[in-house]
Protein backbone atom coordinates (compact mmCIF):
# COMPACT_ATOMS: atom_id res chain seq x y z
CA UNK A 1 0.00 0.00 0.00
CA UNK A 2 2.85 2.23 0.84
CA UNK A 3 4.23 1.74 -2.54
CA UNK A 4 1.35 2.30 -4.43
CA UNK A 5 0.72 5.66 -2.87
CA UNK A 6 4.58 7.02 -3.41
CA UNK A 7 3.99 5.67 -7.13
CA UNK A 8 0.54 7.56 -7.26
CA UNK A 9 2.22 10.46 -5.76
CA UNK A 10 5.45 10.40 -8.05
CA UNK A 11 3.47 10.02 -11.19
CA UNK A 12 0.80 12.86 -10.13
CA UNK A 13 4.27 14.72 -9.48
CA UNK A 14 6.25 14.27 -12.52
CA UNK A 15 2.62 15.10 -14.66
CA UNK A 16 2.60 18.54 -12.91
CA UNK A 17 6.00 19.08 -13.38
CA UNK A 18 5.75 18.42 -17.28
CA UNK A 19 2.46 20.12 -17.75
CA UNK A 20 3.97 23.36 -15.53
CA UNK A 21 7.37 23.24 -18.20
CA UNK A 22 5.39 23.23 -21.45
CA UNK A 23 5.37 25.78 -23.86
CA UNK A 24 2.17 27.57 -25.34
CA UNK A 25 1.69 28.09 -28.82
CA UNK A 26 2.13 31.72 -30.69
CA UNK A 27 -1.74 32.94 -31.15
CA UNK A 28 -0.90 32.89 -35.06
CA UNK A 29 0.13 29.94 -35.60
CA UNK A 30 -2.33 27.69 -36.77
CA UNK A 31 -0.36 23.95 -36.64
CA UNK A 32 0.24 22.32 -33.93
CA UNK A 33 3.66 19.69 -33.53
CA UNK A 34 2.96 16.28 -32.36
CA UNK A 35 6.33 14.68 -30.66
CA UNK A 36 7.54 12.65 -33.51
CA UNK A 37 7.64 16.19 -35.63
CA UNK A 38 4.71 16.12 -37.89
CA UNK A 39 2.69 18.95 -38.17
CA UNK A 40 -1.59 18.88 -37.82
CA UNK A 41 -3.88 21.68 -38.07
CA UNK A 42 -5.15 23.25 -35.12
CA UNK A 43 -8.95 22.51 -35.11
CA UNK A 44 -10.44 23.38 -31.55
CA UNK A 45 -7.64 21.65 -29.87
CA UNK A 46 -8.77 17.89 -30.37
CA UNK A 47 -7.41 15.45 -33.08
CA UNK A 48 -10.14 13.86 -34.73
CA UNK A 49 -8.20 10.49 -35.49
CA UNK A 50 -7.78 10.14 -31.50
CA UNK A 51 -9.49 7.28 -29.98
CA UNK A 52 -12.60 7.84 -28.77
CA UNK A 53 -12.14 8.28 -24.51
CA UNK A 54 -9.06 10.61 -24.69
CA UNK A 55 -8.59 13.78 -24.60
CA UNK A 56 -5.40 14.02 -26.90
CA UNK A 57 -5.20 17.54 -28.46
CA UNK A 58 -2.82 18.63 -31.01
CA UNK A 59 0.36 20.23 -29.18
CA UNK A 60 3.60 21.90 -30.23
CA UNK A 61 6.06 19.38 -29.03
CA UNK A 62 9.40 21.88 -29.50
CA UNK A 63 7.69 24.30 -27.04
CA UNK A 64 6.50 21.13 -25.03
CA UNK A 65 10.05 20.32 -24.50
CA UNK A 66 11.78 23.45 -24.16
CA UNK A 67 8.86 24.92 -21.07
CA UNK A 68 9.92 21.20 -19.51
CA UNK A 69 13.52 22.11 -19.60
CA UNK A 70 13.04 25.40 -18.12
CA UNK A 71 10.51 24.40 -15.42
CA UNK A 72 10.61 20.86 -14.59
CA UNK A 73 13.53 18.96 -15.58
CA UNK A 74 15.56 19.21 -12.33
CA UNK A 75 13.19 17.20 -10.43
CA UNK A 76 11.57 15.11 -13.81
CA UNK A 77 14.76 14.37 -15.81
CA UNK A 78 15.62 16.30 -18.93
CA UNK A 79 14.59 12.36 -20.05
CA UNK A 80 11.48 12.55 -18.12
CA UNK A 81 13.30 9.61 -16.71
CA UNK A 82 12.90 11.04 -13.00
CA UNK A 83 15.23 12.84 -10.88
CA UNK A 84 14.33 13.92 -7.18
CA UNK A 85 10.69 13.73 -8.84
CA UNK A 86 8.75 10.53 -10.50
CA UNK A 87 9.22 9.76 -13.74
CA UNK A 88 7.37 11.09 -16.69
CA UNK A 89 8.24 8.59 -19.36
CA UNK A 90 5.07 6.88 -19.30
CA UNK A 91 2.83 9.38 -17.79
CA UNK A 92 -0.32 9.09 -20.47
CA UNK A 93 -0.20 5.48 -19.58
CA UNK A 94 -1.76 5.89 -16.22
CA UNK A 95 -2.89 9.89 -16.17
CA UNK A 96 -5.55 11.72 -18.62
CA UNK A 97 -4.56 14.52 -20.21
CA UNK A 98 -6.84 16.72 -18.13
CA UNK A 99 -5.44 15.11 -14.68
CA UNK A 100 -1.98 15.97 -16.08
CA UNK A 101 -3.16 19.28 -16.41
CA UNK A 102 -4.74 19.77 -12.99
CA UNK A 103 -1.18 18.05 -11.37
CA UNK A 104 0.77 20.60 -13.19
CA UNK A 105 -2.17 23.77 -12.37
CA UNK A 106 -2.91 22.97 -8.95
CA UNK A 107 0.48 20.97 -7.49
CA UNK A 108 0.58 17.28 -5.37
CA UNK A 109 3.04 16.05 -2.66
CA UNK A 110 5.82 17.76 -3.16
CA UNK A 111 4.97 19.36 -6.11
CA UNK A 112 4.56 23.22 -6.13
CA UNK A 113 1.59 24.64 -8.14
CA UNK A 114 1.43 26.99 -10.76
CA UNK A 115 5.01 26.16 -12.55
CA UNK A 116 3.48 26.28 -15.68
CA UNK A 117 -0.09 28.17 -16.66
CA UNK A 118 -2.64 29.22 -19.39
CA UNK A 119 -1.84 27.74 -22.76
CA UNK A 120 1.87 26.86 -21.81
CA UNK A 121 0.48 24.40 -18.85
CA UNK A 122 -2.15 23.17 -21.84
CA UNK A 123 0.57 22.58 -24.20
CA UNK A 124 2.96 19.99 -21.83
CA UNK A 125 -0.23 18.08 -20.33
CA UNK A 126 -1.12 16.96 -23.82
CA UNK A 127 2.45 16.60 -24.83
CA UNK A 128 2.98 14.65 -21.79
CA UNK A 129 -0.66 12.97 -22.14
CA UNK A 130 1.01 11.30 -25.73
CA UNK A 131 3.81 9.88 -23.74
CA UNK A 132 2.88 6.02 -23.07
Amino acid sequence: MKKRWLLMISVFMLALLLVACGGGNDADDNTGTTDEGTEQPDEGGTDEGADEGTDATSYDADAADSSFQQSCASCHGGNLEGVSGPPLNDIGASLSQDEILDAIENGRTGMPPGLLTGDEADNVAAWLADKK
